[in-house]
């Protein structure tokens, strides 16, 4: 062994098999392994000019006493009267064999933490040309991920799961933006990266701009050991859906009233962006017979109107200004005995045509907010990514049928603007949590479609899913699959043991059931187990209380601007 190697922890045990893949360690006196610490031991073979090096990850370790036969011998251990060694022996699970030549290492071999240079190479981190910061180890160091695997370089997307609450699925994925934006991986690509963040529960991912005020000094080396310099977002935009009975079309939010943007869509946006399937985007939709009728209207209402003032539509000299009144002429239109062919469709049943009609009743209260026409049209009404590098929408104070509408028309808006530019550069990174509820597994949706194309086709156009879901098992497969990192926090029990998570080792599947918030196992193509991740508390604010300064509601805020941008930090409109 090298003169450089660090005194060897143990040695490799004769009495259990020791294989290329596994093999365990027995520890020397005032020696310990823990778990995922990084083991390294050599062997020489005839005829290579250099030893093979057998690195790996320690994925069990055990203690028991050798020379007593019963449990209760233990007391005489202890007791000094039975004669017995107290033996502790690690199971290494093999990362890397350099030269690949598999074949295990010999009984008796010197085995070695890992440190240094060992330690990059067992983990491939020496073969990353754009190592991506995903947390420290439980050595203290830093862990990394091949960028590669995420910006469509060699694979894209990165998926989460875990138990909602515990997991921190979002925390996780709001610090990979973080590592993305400012550990220099990016290089001068940084500048000109996006990310489009849907908020969808409560208003926590609101304040990323603001430093986190409980931010202490050892969670800031933390930081500092990923080659990160710990800090707030330092560009954000964040849209929210107009308040409810508001003439005026302000944004739903309590906590933060300077730089927020209401967003809607205008009748005309509604009709000549062909947005009305999305007000049908459940899964269970398109299993029924009347999304033809869906199809019809939509290409009826632009064929039949026109644009009229601020957005608004006219269709036989009639001027729509609300949701409410598009969709009662909707109604008319499709149940009239002599338009109703031409507007739902010659083949279509009347209990086809009712069903239509039934569906497209209920949106009313969940869109008719989100679609009008019955204010002064903005410049800016619109969800635009491109005007701050993180793009925060809210929707938790949204239905669930007004969530679908907004992340599907959201998604394809940017999906058509990535194709129509010719080029994956620069990045776009979409978040997006409670993932099952946009792609399930079982029916098809709009929704369900668009999120199959990022996770198919976003790589060659730039744009990365970055999606957190509960349980993995109830999301469509072809995404999960897509996904090149892997990331799994607390899990349920029974959820472990599906087989979506048959890329977890036992011990692992086992681990990540009582695993602490902040833990996370992340899975990537060129390491062969899991890295089991730490990573630092949020430096940016999660919550109203952890943010510097004073709470702008509570001082009396000037009324939001039309501007989305202003008083953002970036902004040269700002305070």
């Amino acid at each position: 062994m090298a003169g450089s190697q660090p005194p060897p922890v143990g040695r490799v045990i004769g009495t259990d098999d020791a294989t290329p893949l596994a093999f365990w360690v027995a520890l020397a006196e005032g020696q310990y392994l823990q778990l995922d610490d990084v083991v390294v031991c050599e062997r020489v073979v005839p005829g290579l000019d250099e030893p093979v090096r057998v690195s790996g990850v320690v994925a069990q370790v055990r203690a028991r006493h050798e020379g007593a036969r019963f449990d209760s011998d233990v007391f005489l251990v202890a007791d000094g009267v039975l004669p017995a060694a107290t033996v502790e022996a690690a199971e290494v699970v093999t990362t890397r064999v350099e030269p690949e030549v598999y074949v295990p290492p010999l009984p008796g071999s010197p085995a070695h933490r890992a440190a240094g240079a060992g330690r990059d190479q067992a983990l491939f981190f020496d073969r990353m040309d754009k190592k991506l910061p995903i947390g420290l180890g439980r050595d203290g160091q830093a862990l990394y991920a091949n960028l590669e695997f995420v910006d469509g370089t060699r694979g894209a997307h990165v998926n989460i799961s875990g138990i909602s609450g515990v997991a921190t699925k979002t925390t996780y994925a709001t610090f990979l933006l973080y590592a993305l934006f400012h550990s220099g991986v990016l290089a001068e690509e940084a500048a000109n990266t996006h990310a489009l963040i849907f908020n969808v529960k409560g208003e926590d991912l609101l304040f990323l701009d603001h430093e986190n005020t409980r931010l202490d000094d050892a969670q800031r080396d933390r930081y500092r050991r990923l080659g990160l310099v710990p800090g707030a977002f330092g560009s954000v935009a964040v849209f929210a859906p107009p308040r409810r009975g508001d003439p005026n079309a302000g944004p739903d939010v309590a906590t933060r009233t300077q730089g927020v943007h209401a967003f809607y869509w205008t009748l005309a946006d509604f009709v000549e962006g062909e947005l009305l399937p999305f007000v049908f985007a459940d899964a269970e939709d398109d299993r029924q017979q009347y999304t033809m009728v869906v199809h019809n209207v939509t290409a009826a209402l632009a064929r039949h109107g026109e644009r009229a003032g601020d957005g608004a539509w006219r269709v036989d000299g009639r001027t729509l200004r609300t949701y409410r009144e598009l969709v009662d002429l909707v109604v008319e239109k499709v149940t009239d005995d002599v338009e109703g062919p031409e507007w739902a469709g010659r083949a279509v049943g009347t209990g086809t045509v009712n069903a239509f009609v039934r569906r497209l009743l209920s949106s009313q209260r969940a869109l008719d907010r989100l679609v009008r026409a019955d204010v002064p049209e903005r410049a800016r009404h619109l969800i635009e990514t491109d005007g701050a590098q993180v793009t925060v929408v809210d929707l938790h104070n949204l239905p669930d049928r007004a969530k679908r509408f907004v992340v599907g028309v959201t998604l394809r808006r940017a999906f058509e603007r990535k194709e129509q530019t010719g080029t994956a550069r620069p990045l776009l990174f979409v978040v997006l949590d409670e993932l099952n509820k946009y792609a399930p597994r079982d029916g098809d949706s709009p929704i369900k479609e668009i999120l199959l194309d990022v996770a198919e086709r976003g790589r060659s156009l730039g744009i990365v899913l970055i999606g957190a879901q509960q349980t993995a098992s109830e999301v469509e497969r072809r995404i999960i699959a897509n996904s090149s990192i892997r990331v799994v926090g607390r899990l349920d029990p029974a959820e472990a043991a599906r087989p979506e998570y048959g890329f977890l080792p036992p011990t692992h599947q086992r681990r990540a059931t009582i695993a602490k918030p902040g833990t996370m196992f992340v899975m990537q193509p060129e390491i062969p187990v899991p890295l089991v991740a730490e990573f630092p508390f949020p430096a940016w604010a999660t919550r109203p209380s952890e943010r510097d300064g004073p709470d702008p509601a509570a001082t009396g805020a000037a009324a939001v601007p039309d501007d989305p941008f202003v008083g953002l930090p970036g902004s040269s409109s700002g305070p």
